[in-house]
């Protein structure tokens, strides 16, 4: 009997396939658990921002948070760079919420 050995290229082929497997897991979860909270605390700036009544604002800052959202998704998916998502979409939400922190509840 003979025997098969496999190719000596499997090894590294596996190792890109589970580095591309975890480069677009970290690619969905920031797409859509980081767009949402950087979308999210967004529009909670926004709304205290405006110079209008609470529930008015509120609406005016929801309104194009669903169109950013999906633009932010689809951004995450285009650019090449992973850092540059994790840093833009992460860092913009956690500046956006501390920014929401320091001005405190609007009066």
């Amino acid at each position: 009997m003979q025997r098969v050995e496999s190719p000596p290229e499997a090894a590294p082929r596996t190792r890109h396939i589970r580095v591309a497997a975890v480069t677009m897991a970290v690619r969905c979860l920031t797409a859509f658990l980081g767009g949402y909270a950087l979308i999210a605390t967004v529009a909670m700036l926004i709304a205290r921002l405006l110079p209008i009544a609470r529930v008015e604002a509120t609406v005016w800052a929801m309104i194009p948070s669903f169109l950013i959202y999906a633009v932010v998704a689809l951004w995450c998916f285009h650019e090449p760079k992973l850092a540059r998502i994790v840093g833009g979409v992460w860092g913009g939400a956690i500046l956006a919420g501390a920014a929401v922190w320091l001005l405190g509840v609007r009066p």
